[in-house]
């Protein structure tokens, strides 16, 4: 199972667009800053959507937070802002560790990680449309779900001529 993981689109879907086509993926989940567009990426997407709540989604009704199961782990999802991202992973950690996730996944930043953190697996894909890390390139993440049910994150940006390569 595939699974496209993206986050800070902030209304701008035509990079998001063509991710979807290529990735074709079994399920997108969308770490906020959706600005009121999920109708617009559902409708667009080929597969199931899941959405959290940024900091920007004022009228959003998606919730803050998600925990959700893939393949053998579970998973926490959240925009970032409200464990306070912008300093360090710990409150992300600890609060993943609470809802007994081991994987951790968020935005807020633009900027693409995936690392251990105190034993958590964190996992930022960036931002699609407005980059902030070195070298500005939008990014998103494929999490590969393999048939044991292990987790696979591959973080790519879209180069200029739209194709993609792992960051």
């Amino acid at each position: 199972m595939l699974v496209l993981i993206v986050s800070d689109t902030h209304g701008n879907l035509r990079n998001l667009k063509g991710v979807i086509k290529k990735v074709q993926p079994d399920q997108i989940l969308h770490l906020g800053d959706v600005e009121r567009q999920e109708a617009d990426i559902e409708a667009i997407a080929p597969c199931p959507v899941r959405f959290v709540r940024g900091n920007c989604d004022f009228y959003s009704t998606s919730p803050d937070f998600q925990v959700i199961e893939l393949g053998k782990h579970f998973v926490y999802m959240c925009h970032g802002h409200l464990v306070r991202v912008g300093y360090d992973e710990s409150q992300l950690a600890a609060t993943a560790k609470a809802y007994g996730c081991d994987t951790a996944l968020y935005g807020h930043t633009h900027v693409p990680q995936n690392t251990r953190y105190q034993g958590i697996t964190v996992v930022n894909p960036g931002s699609i449309t407005q980059p902030r890390q070195d070298g500005r390139r939008p990014t998103f993440c494929v999490c590969d779900v393999d048939p044991a049910g292990d987790l696979h994150f591959t973080v790519n940006y879209i180069k200029p001529d739209g194709s993609f390569a792992t960051f």
